[in-house]
């Protein structure tokens, strides 16, 4: 679970395809998923990006986290397992 980040506090318009080009910097993206609301299909303002490699991650954290995107501080780190 340590290549797949949370992203939080992402602008609304934000797309997956924008997250997916801020993260490549870093290393092969297998995924990039900005969740949205099931019933209205708007952003819920956060998302998820997982790498190929743990390095790349681990780096993307380092560098992206309480960065600014798209006018807002998102915040970056290691994907915690949902709870039940």
């Amino acid at each position: 679970m340590a290549n797949k980040l949370f992203v939080g506090n992402l602008a609304w318009e934000s797309t997956q395809d924008e997250l997916k080009e801020l993260f490549s910097q870093f290393g092969e993206i297998e995924d990039a998923v900005i969740i949205t609301d099931r019933y209205s299909g708007r952003s819920k303002g956060f998302g998820f990006v997982t790498f190929a490699e743990e390095s790349s991650a681990q780096e993307a954290i380092s560098k992206l986290n309480e960065t600014e995107f798209k006018g807002r501080k998102i915040f970056v780190n290691e994907a915690r397992p949902p709870k039940n």
